[in-house]
């Protein structure tokens, strides 16, 4: 006899026949069969939805960065590549790790390290902010010195994680940057991609390195901003930045304190002032007055309120690559090891100009007498996008600390320049912009 089992209180269930239960066995095997079907279908959907091609729905990139992980490295033969670059020649060399090293400063500061016997391995994403094509020809430069350049970029950091592995660089020569103040005003996402999140990967990696190596970087006299004394000390203050690259380059500043205090790391900012010469950059005014002085073409002026003078403190190439040897030499090592403090770090900045400001009006009246060729010049306001009156280096302490000592006028620089400029372009296989 069935028992009556309650299922709810005061409720009982009703007694089933055995047809009654192999109709439920039967609902039973079809709920399974049901189930088990859309569970297949669900998983193809699956499938379809997360493997399907990319190409057939591709996801817009930020283009600032575009260079982020897109180039092949490693391997047996890449790595004997890159420790045969690094490798030190001399007596008391060190090795060092040249981000933006196929930029204008970089090409020169690796050169001179490597011709005086110090391992040098360059690292650059070539982008497309100016020609590349520039670059190209300096990588090739490199490349005749014995310098290997490695195609990244400064935010992936299991590049910057492998290149440590593989060498125990001594020093970090950090150069790699997005430049130019109003470019900021198109692409302000470049300047935090590169010259903050940047910054910051590659402080991530020395900071882990073991050892950990001592870190000299280019600042900017930018970070002066709108200060009306002059000339600008390294004491001064840096808190009125008048454009987002400014802004960002002072922000490296403190990010750099940041991790001395931290971790231990030894670090060094060199402030340029206004840097020219051979194998410059397209976007600077003296480059581009050189290209459209030749071509005909009228350039703009800029004075500032009153018809006051807008003047810059230009600086030789050749005198700030030796200002940039100079910092590296006399830096001490880091203090950390493991990612930990071990003891106070070295932290210092300096400026590094020429200390005479020239009005551009007068860059434009050297160009015309080495060109041989009467510009076409418009004055006009200076306009508010970032640009400053004036820059003016105080820099007595790169003096005493550095034996930094700048013997270039703009005269004797803008007539190598000049030479450079016409063998480079000459022979019409080269686009001047």
């Amino acid at each position: 006899m069935l028992k009556h089992i309650p299922s709810t209180p005061g409720k009982f269930k009703m007694e089933k026949s055995p047809y009654i239960l192999n109709k439920s066995r039967w609902h039973w095997h079809s709920s399974i069969m049901k189930l088990t079907f859309w569970s297949f279908i669900f998983l193809g959907l699956i499938f379809i939805f997360f493997f399907r091609s990319p190409s057939s729905n591709p996801i817009p990139q930020d283009p600032s960065r575009r260079s982020l992980r897109t180039h092949n490295w490693g391997g047996p033969a890449w790595e004997k590549r890159v420790r045969s670059s690094a490798r030190i020649r001399s007596r008391n060399g060190i090795s060092v790790l040249v981000t933006g090293a196929a930029g204008f400063v970089g090409t020169h500061v690796s050169t001179a390290l490597k011709r005086r016997g110090d391992g040098v391995l360059g690292l650059d994403n070539f982008n497309d902010y100016y020609d590349p094509s520039l670059k190209r020809a300096r990588q090739a430069l490199l490349d005749r010195t014995g310098v290997f350049v490695v195609e990244g970029d400064i935010n992936d950091s299991t590049l910057l994680k492998k290149l440590f592995e593989v060498v125990p660089f001594t020093h970090v020569m950090h150069l790699a940057a997005q430049a130019g103040v109003r470019y900021a005003m198109e692409n302000p996402s470049s300047y935090v991609h590169s010259n903050i999140a940047g910054l910051v990967s590659l402080l991530e990696a020395c900071k882990s390195a073991n050892p950990q190596p001592a870190i000299v970087w280019a600042s900017s006299s930018s970070v002066y901003g709108l200060n009306s004394k002059v000339p600008f000390s390294e004491k001064d203050r840096t808190d009125q930045p008048a454009s987002l690259y400014a802004a960002t380059k002072k922000a490296g500043e403190e990010i750099a304190h940041t991790y001395n205090h931290i971790y231990g790391l030894s670090l060094t900012a060199l402030r340029f002032f206004t840097v020219y010469g051979p194998w410059g950059r397209p976007d600077m005014a003296y480059f581009f007055f050189t290209r459209d002085i030749l071509k005909g073409k009228t350039i703009s002026i800029f004075e500032a309120a009153n018809h006051g003078t807008v003047a810059r403190d230009f600086t030789y190439i050749d005198d700030i690559a030796k200002g940039c040897l100079a910092a590296l030499d006399t830096a001490e090592k880091s203090t950390g090891s493991g990612g930990k403090k071990k003891g106070p770090a070295q932290f210092r900045v300096y400026n590094l100009g020429n200390t005479s400001p020239v009005p551009v009006s007068d860059l434009v009246s050297i160009l015309e007498r080495l060109l041989k060729v009467d510009a076409k010049r418009n004055v006009m306001k200076l306009p508010q996008n970032g640009d400053v009156r004036f820059t003016h280096a105080n820099i007595s302490l790169a003096q005493r600390e550095l034996g930094y000592k700048p013997s270039t006028d703009l005269q004797t620089g803008m007539k190598k320049f000049v030479r450079w400029y016409l063998s480079y372009y000459s022979g019409g296989n080269k686009a001047a912009g």
